[in-house]
């Protein structure tokens, strides 16, 4: 089981993400995971969450999220 520590900033956006894979932002990694994962999210005080997820299911969130990043950013 993997936990995914999540901080967030007074308006809501995410701020810190941990196992965020590089080249995507703290955001699409949080939106990612709240898409893809029913009940393994958390509420903690503080503006702080916590994803909890078996290990194989967040490696191949991580693989699914870069694909998508890498397809949908500019070619210049």
């Amino acid at each position: 089981m993997e936990m995914i520590h999540v901080v967030f900033a007074n308006d809501g956006h995410v701020t810190k993400i941990s196992g965020c894979p590089e080249g995507v932002t703290p955001q699409e990694w949080f939106n990612s995971l709240s898409r893809k994962t029913a009940n393994s999210y958390e509420a903690l005080s503080g503006g702080r969450g916590v994803f909890r997820i078996p290990s194989d299911t967040t490696e191949k969130l991580r693989g699914e999220v870069l694909s998508q990043t890498r397809n949908s950013s500019p070619r210049g």
